[in-house]
């Protein structure tokens, strides 16, 4: 191909010949060429030679050239030539001046077995980096959908996919676990990233994750692909079992009804695909408390208590239907929490009562205590609403006085003994944080109270390290299943009322600060 014998047109079909091969531009093959041989007459020239070569796109004729700047006096002959001499090469050249380049035209050559297999190599080189960038534009875009390719080979419990034009990889964590999957099956899967590698782009796909699911349905049901249902949300456990959650744009729509088709011939499609997966589809409100008794099915709910500031429902029902919401290992309830992104606790009617009455006397015996009133006025707060003494403190004397029982005097000193607890409750905290050992880190953490400081103190978390390797439910507490039975976890600040979201964003930016510092 190097051969100033060979053929001069044998360039330009090669040069084609590959283009057309690897579906990347001619030009981008032909400046590879120009630069490979410029590389090889470097070799032969010296590399002290600024080289440019080019080649002709009628005939394929190679032009070898030395770039010179045209100075005053040259010092470096190899780089330089005075004004006399460039119009001395060329005719071309008298309308040139100092500080113009020239090219000087050098001798044709045949290369050796060291340069031919240097220009080689550069010209291998720019060609894979083009197509590498050929690849990386196609399949920018095709990120959040589905691809489907040939599965090529199994590395390492990862699976390599033929995609045509090139290869995509879907790791072992993001496969439907027990699934068989062997050399030249057709995969179907989730595009979850395209990116830059040093290797070249890299494609990453996946079919466990809840996205797959989703756009499996927007292919199998024409109604969500028209926009006249939407997607809310949906969770997965992988190769067991699935929610979506689905809302109708169209009111006369039936979006559950339209999901699962005629006879299930949709839903049943996606389950063949996501390898016998059992998929619930609830239907969306507005109304939580709606959608988690749909999400908890087949359990019946008896009554649902939301909190949507702090993001959690207690759900209610009855013993028989305690172990249906909860499913198996804790599946149902957990995948119902994914769906709502609520924090969801499960209890009997029994346990709700129990709770409420518990909570209703620690409220009482608080202001009867701190406060020095009697049980009946602890009482009669609890029931009107106040729940802590910041909320008396925070009240007004017009408020407390509205009260039934309470006379303007009583809630005027309501409130002064309120603001004074307030006060030394606050010295109280800052002195015990001191003497707890807790370092400046953790108490200038945004988010965290001098109550909950105490709390992580005398739970000897005392530095942010210590804290940022906590988990959110260690923080708010949580079911879990031991030995078959359903046990609560005490969180560290479940006394707070935090939500989930609330702790997760208190841990990341814990880390993001470690991380940073």
């Amino acid at each position: 191909m190097l051969n100033r014998r060979a053929d001069k047109l044998e360039l330009l079909r090669i040069a084609e010949a590959v283009a057309l091969e690897k579906s990347i531009d001619k030009e981008l093959i032909i400046d590879s060429m120009e630069s490979g041989i410029a590389k090889a007459a470097k070799s032969k020239f010296g590399s002290d030679n600024e080289i440019t070569v080019k080649i002709n796109r009628e005939n394929g004729e190679i032009g070898i050239f030395r770039k010179l700047q045209i100075v005053e006096k040259p010092e470096n002959i190899n780089l330089e030539i005075s004004v006399n001499d460039a119009i001395s090469l060329s005719e071309d050249n008298k309308d040139k001046k100092i500080g113009d380049e020239i090219l000087q035209p050098l001798p044709s050559f045949d290369f050796g077995r060291i340069a031919a297999q240097t220009a080689k190599q550069v010209i291998s080189f720019n060609v894979r980096e083009a197509e590498r960038e050929r690849q990386f534009n196609d399949f920018k875009d095709k990120k959040d959908t589905i691809l489907s390719g040939i599965v090529k080979r199994l590395e390492f419990g990862n699976v390599i996919v033929d995609l045509g034009k090139t290869e995509a990889i879907v790791q072992k964590n993001e496969l439907i676990p027990r699934e068989n999957i062997k050399a030249g099956d057709r995969l179907k899967a989730y595009c979850l990233d395209v990116r830059r590698e040093p290797r070249g782009q890299q494609i990453f796909l996946s079919r466990a994750h809840p996205k797959f699911m989703e756009k499996l349905f927007v292919q199998e049901v024409p109604e969500i692909y028209d926009g006249l249902i939407e997607i809310k949300s949906s969770s997965r456990d992988p190769g067991s079992r699935a929610k979506i959650c689905v809302k109708a744009i169209d009111t006369s729509l039936d979006p559950v009804g339209a999901c699962v088709g005629m006879r299930g011939s949709r839903v049943q499609a996606v389950v063949n695909e996501l390898q016998g997966e059992k998929i619930d589809i609830v239907n969306w409100s507005e109304d939580p408390a709606i959608v988690v008794s749909n999400a908890l099915s087949p359990a019946e709910v008896q009554r649902v208590n939301v909190d949507n500031e702090s993001k959690k429902l207690d759900v209610i029902l009855t013993e028989e239907n305690l172990s249906k919401a909860i499913g198996r290992r804790g599946q149902n309830v957990r995948l119902a929490t994914k769906l709502l992104n609520y924090e969801i606790n499960i209890m009997t009617d029994q346990e709700d009562s129990e709770k409420r009455q518990i909570e209703f006397k620690d409220k009482t015996e608080n202001f009867v205590k701190n406060l020095e009133l009697d049980e009946t006025l602890g009482q009669l707060l609890v029931a009107e609403g106040f729940s802590t003494i910041d909320d008396v403190k925070d009240s007004n004397i017009e408020q407390l006085s509205k009260i039934e029982g309470i006379e303007e005097e009583t809630a005027k000193e309501l409130i002064e003994r309120a603001n004074e607890f307030h006060k030394k409750d606050q010295e109280e905290i800052s002195n015990k944080i001191k003497d707890l050992g807790l370092e400046n880190d953790l108490i200038e953490h945004e988010g965290l109270t001098p109550g909950m400081l105490v709390t992580l103190g005398e739970s000897k978390i005392l530095t942010l390290n210590d804290f940022a390797d906590l988990a959110s439910d260690e923080l708010t507490g949580a079911y879990d299943i031991v030995n078959g039975e359903r046990v609560k976890i005490k969180g560290y600040l479940e006394d707070f009322a935090l939500s989930k979201k609330e702790a997760d964003e208190l841990i990341m930016s814990a880390r993001n600060k470690i991380f940073t510092d």
